[in-house]
């Protein structure tokens, strides 16, 4: 049986009040908040956005959300995870005050925000899972207490999985410190010498310190190097490579993996929304000078993590007239649906059901 998705679709541009109306109405009249119990906890999980980029998905959206949820008597809160890189994101502390920056206030949204894996992203459960590569994975401590969640995605490119949606920002977003250093141990990237113009870019930001200046030209240190992909996303010269063919299959089953991890530690009482609009080629944990590379397309919502995600990449690629990968990272995109019907992890068939 086919899983429903459902598909509200936007204008280019169209006004973010709107279209956050229309999902609120949606959920309302599709009752979809019903798994929703009086005095449920409920992490709203999201992403607020890196320094510099536009595409993360508007406090004010959350606001409307809260008020569904408060209005189960439920307790909803905003929550996110501490990330591998340096930044303004790398510790709750930072990470809550960039998040207050960004507009997400609990006057701006009602909700508080509690991160998931604790002040220096160390805080873990393990679960267990039937995968490939793992029969246990380390995710974020706190969805492991929580009775239910709703995972608000905005679809982007990534650097190691073609594209990053719902299961990416539950397999890599929901885990630990421990499980994100995991899932980016396969992939290691070079430096192309004669490119390399030795600005230094890549080690202010890499995350292990694997990198160094020789000869006035950047070095990475294998043995150090976490294969997180920084150094590629901030080369503004191509001198940053990868072995891709070595490693995008491992990257994007070790994501779905995490990802079962989660559904299973929620009891898969779990609500999906996917934001198809200000789409670029970069994640949004990346700085990078924010360039819209698709038309907006719509909001998809499920309760099927690989349905909603299959549907995105579709939707995303009928807009573009071909693959996301010409546009955006030459990276096979499909990984994460087709290891998460091998693994029997949710449903990549699925029933578009446009409610305009």
């Amino acid at each position: 049986m086919n899983e429903k998705v459902y598909f509200i679709k936007m204008t280019d541009n169209q006004d973010d009040a709107v279209i956050y109306q229309k999902v609120e109405q949606i959920i309302k009249e599709k009752d979809l908040l019903s798994f929703i119990k009086a005095k449920d906890m409920v992490a709203v999980k999201t992403h607020f956005g890196e320094v510099n980029t536009k595409g993360y998905v508007r406090p004010q959206f959350f606001k409307a959300l809260g008020n569904l949820l408060k209005a189960k008597n439920a307790l909803p809160f905003l929550t996110e995870t501490s990330t591998l890189y340096r930044g303004t994101r790398s510790n709750a502390v930072d990470h809550m005050q960039h998040a207050y920056a960004h507009g997400f206030t609990f006057e701006n949204t009602g909700l508080p925000i509690i991160m998931a894996d604790g002040l220096l992203g160390d805080e873990e459960i393990e679960v267990e899972i039937p995968g490939k590569h793992y029969k246990k994975v380390a995710i974020a401590s706190l969805f492991g207490r929580i009775q239910a969640a709703v995972m608000v995605s905005h679809f982007t490119g990534h650097v190691l999985t073609g594209f990053g949606a719902a299961l990416k920002n539950m397999g890599m977003g929901c885990s630990s410190r421990k499980g994100k250093l995991i899932q980016h141990s396969t992939a290691q990237p070079a430096i192309k010498i004669k490119v390399c113009t030795g600005c230094g870019e890549c080690i202010q930001w890499c995350p292990a310190n694997a990198i160094s200046m020789v000869d006035d030209k950047s070095r990475i240190d294998s043995k150090k190097c976490i294969g997180c992909g920084e150094c590629l996303a901030v080369c503004r010269f191509d001198a940053v490579v990868y072995n891709w063919g070595a490693t995008y299959d491992d990257v994007q089953q070790k994501v779905v993996e995490h990802a079962m991890g989660v559904a299973a530690a929620c009891k898969g009482k779990i609500l999906y929304i996917n934001f198809l609009n200000r789409i670029t080629k970069d994640c949004d944990c990346m700085q990078n000078k924010y360039e819209k590379i698709v038309p907006d397309v719509g909001v998809l919502v499920s309760f099927d993590p690989v349905a909603i995600d299959a549907a995105s990449i579709d939707l995303v690629e009928q807009k573009l007239g071909g693959k996301l990968s010409k546009v955006a990272f030459n990276v096979p995109s499909r990984g994460q649906i087709d290891h998460a019907r091998k693994l029997g992890f949710g449903n990549p068939d699925y029933e578009l059901i446009d409610v305009g």
